[in-house]
C-alpha cells in the first residue's frame, strides 16, 4: 500500500467576493481569464445596509451569491482586481469583496504538477 501524504501550498490567498444575486457569472468568467483555476459560489442572504442604501434611492436585494477563489500570492493582485471591475463593485450596493492570506492548504497535486513546481 502506498503511504499517503499530506502536500501543503504556501503562499496562498483567499479572495472572497459578496454580490447581488445573479451577477456572479461574469466576475467568475473574468477571474478565470485572469487565470483562477476554479471558484466555490454559494447562496447567502445580506442584512444592515439595505435599509440605510435605500434612503438614497438605490433598491439592494437582499439575496447574495458569494464567491470564494484561492489563488497564488503571484495571481492574487490580478485576480482581484479584475474581478472588483467585472462586479462593477466600485458602484453603490453592489457588493464587497476582500482577501485574505491562508496558513495551510492542503489538496490533491498529481506527480508530475507537483515535480514541476519543485
Amino acid at each position: 500500500m502506498k503511504e499517503r501524504t499530506i502536500t501543503y501550498l504556501t503562499d496562498a490567498y483567499l479572495i472572497t467576493c459578496v454580490i447581488q444575486k445573479d451577477l456572479a457569472e461574469p466576475v467568475l468568467e473574468a477571474a478565470k481569464n485572469a487565470g483562477a483555476q476554479g471558484a466555490t459560489i454559494s447562496y447567502a442572504q445580506g442584512t444592515g445596509i439595505r435599509e440605510r442604501m435605500g434612503i438614497l434611492g438605490v433598491a439592494i436585494d437582499e439575496q447574495k451569491e458569494v464567491i470564494r477563489i484561492i489563488v497564488s500570492q503571484e495571481q492574487s493582485e490580478l485576480v482581484f482586481e479584475t474581478m472588483y471591475l467585472a462586479g462593477n463593485l466600485d458602484k453603490p450596493g453592489k457588493g464587497i469583496m476582500f482577501m485574505s492570506a491562508l496558513n495551510r492548504v492542503a489538496t490533491y497535486i498529481p506527480d508530475d504538477v507537483y515535480e514541476k513546481l519543485s
